[in-house]
């Protein structure tokens, strides 16, 4: 017994540390529902199993000298884990992992922090070290493969004996709170690394499914449309005061003639889900990121319509929308290169710099704009907007969200609204100038909603079945020029109670743009009458 212990010494001692050190806000959450004083056994046997499943996972993965690599790199990984579970009460999932993958320095640098720099080197970096140190014991392969089969079978046997008696309460536990099981540290992380990995290991070349190659505006339409969609960011629903949220921030719409969906969802709760979604011909119930990178998407059906298309993306990209038609102009607006309107940060309103120029040096065909906004994305929303919007006070002038009050968070939160008020005013203006040349529209939507502390939770990406309201409910807004002849805006406002979504976006734009395709759904086009 004495050998088969040390043989796998350290990945014990890694798992006890990791259960002890790294799961506070796993155990907050479990506290939170089975209170310590009532519950002890409970608790008692939920640290035993997250000990021995953490253990059984890492004697699997140490083999022989790639054991300290193994190790270290699980505690630095389980480090960053730590702090953003503890810090922002988030879940890293796969879909986590993507946002991480398609993050830009911008954004990461947001997140960096003082207190994620000594989580890294306190529990991350010095363990990793120390464990570099040590001596491994030098076994054959027979019996390494010995000891790991009797190790396996007792932690499998311990993790029985204090689940089967307790079976009704662990019963319970996995059916009613499966959210609490994402904040096991570093098991789901691993799972997640695990399925992204696997996915992004097949090379194999895709071939690319044509969406709408039928796609024309037919003779009958004479008039020319220009279409301005407006990708937000981080924009709920219920912080726009177009829907009864009772800080003014929407001064300049509510002067508008606008129509606020008020039940509006979107299909993830990350950019890098839902921008590629809502663009998809795919609703979300439907969606995959493999099937979306199979299949052409909104953007190209518009170029086979011989449509102008445009995307200015002041965001981190288009998230693999506008790559592939050859008519479709991308410009970066991230840097003072392009864009022309920077101070701490280039600003959304610089998108529309030079904008009037490129519609006039289209004197024929139908236009479509996309503006992808940098919008309020957090944590560091006090950048997100210059300092002439900084209206709601006392704001939160920090990127580490639990040293501020609730109120400095939301009140920055809602300046944040207030520049994307201004902002979509200025779209709205440019339009109308353009109207006696086109028939005009804006369609503004969010990619996701954010949580701004409410249950202890911030930030966005929260798996989408568990995901609070804040995160899913977004902001969604239509204007048209009074020279639209496919509908009234009364028609259209009827639908502003209605339940909405991205699903909506693919097909109400084929409306818009008044394009006839086998791929358009008229069922989900906003701009159609209600039945």
């Amino acid at each position: 017994m004495k050998s088969l212990l040390t043989s796998h010494k350290w990945p014990l001692i890694t798992a006890l540390a990791l259960t002890a050190f790294y799961n506070l806000t796993f155990f907050q959450h479990v506290l939170s529902v089975y209170p310590l004083s009532d519950n002890f056994a409970f608790v008692a046997s939920l640290v035993v199993l997250l000990f021995c499943a953490t253990a059984l996972v890492l004697v699997l993965l140490c083999i022989k000298g790639g054991t300290r690599w193994v190790l270290g790199f699980i505690f630095v990984a389980a480090a960053f884990a730590a702090y953003y579970m503890d810090t922002f009460n988030v879940v890293i999932d796969k879909t986590m992992l993507l946002n991480v993958a398609q993050t830009d320095v911008k954004e990461t640098s947001d997140l960096f922090t003082g207190k994620l720099v000594g989580y890294v080197l306190i529990l991350g970096v010095l363990p990793a070290y120390l464990i570099s140190r040590v001596s491994l014991a030098r076994i054959s392969w027979p019996k390494i493969l010995v000891h790991k089969t009797l190790l396996v079978g007792a932690l499998i046997a311990i993790a029985a004996m204090v689940v089967l008696p307790l079976s009704n309460q662990y019963s319970s536990f996995f059916r009613e709170h499966k959210v609490i099981r994402f904040y096991a540290n570093p098991l789901t992380p691993l799972y997640a690394a695990g399925q992204f990995a696997f996915k992004n290991s097949d090379t194999t070349p895709i071939d690319v499914a044509a969406v709408g190659t039928d796609a024309h505006i037919p003779a009958t339409d004479i008039h020319r449309e220009l279409i301005v969609i407006v990708v937000g960011e981080t924009a709920r629903s219920d912080r726009f005061s177009l829907n009864g949220y009772e800080k003014p921030t929407n001064p300049l719409l509510s002067k508008e003639k606008v129509v606020s969906f008020k039940n509006f969802t979107s299909c993830g709760t990350s950019t890098a889900v839902s921008v590629p979604c809502m663009f998809s011909p795919f609703g979300r119930e439907d969606y995959s990121e493999k099937k979306f990178h199979a299949s052409e998407n909104l953007i190209d059906l518009l170029a086979h319509a011989d449509v102008n298309v445009l995307w200015r993306d002041n965001n981190s990209s288009s998230k693999g929308v506008a790559v592939r038609a050859e008519n479709v102009l991308y410009e970066d607006y991230q840097t003072p290169k392009k864009n022309t309107i920077c101070d701490i940060e280039c600003r959304d309103e610089g998108m529309l710099v030079g904008l009037q120029d490129y519609i006039d040096q289209h004197p024929t065909g139908d236009i479509t704009v996309v503006l992808h906004q940098m919008g309020s994305h957090g944590p560091a929303y006090y950048k997100r907007y210059p300092a002439a919007f900084e209206q709601f006070k006392p704001t939160c002038q920090n990127n580490l969200l639990e040293k501020c009050s609730v109120e400095e968070i939301s009140n920055t939160y809602d300046n944040t609204i207030l520049y994307t008020d201004y902002f979509l005013s200025k779209v709205i203006g440019l339009l109308k100038n353009n109207t006696p040349k086109f028939e005009s529209a804006m369609f503004y939507l969010s990619d996701h909603g954010e949580s701004l502390g409410e249950n202890g939770i911030y930030l966005h990406g929260m798996p989408y079945a568990i995901a609070p309201k804040a995160q899913t409910h977004v902001g969604a807004i239509m204007w048209i020029s009074d020279n639209f002849d496919e509908v009234t805006f009364d028609q259209i406002n009827a639908k502003s109670d209605q339940p909405l979504s991205h699903d909506n976006l693919f097909h109400t734009t084929l409306g818009f743009m008044e394009i006839e395709s086998k791929a358009y759904r008229p069922e989900l086009d906003i701009l159609k009458p209600n039945r």
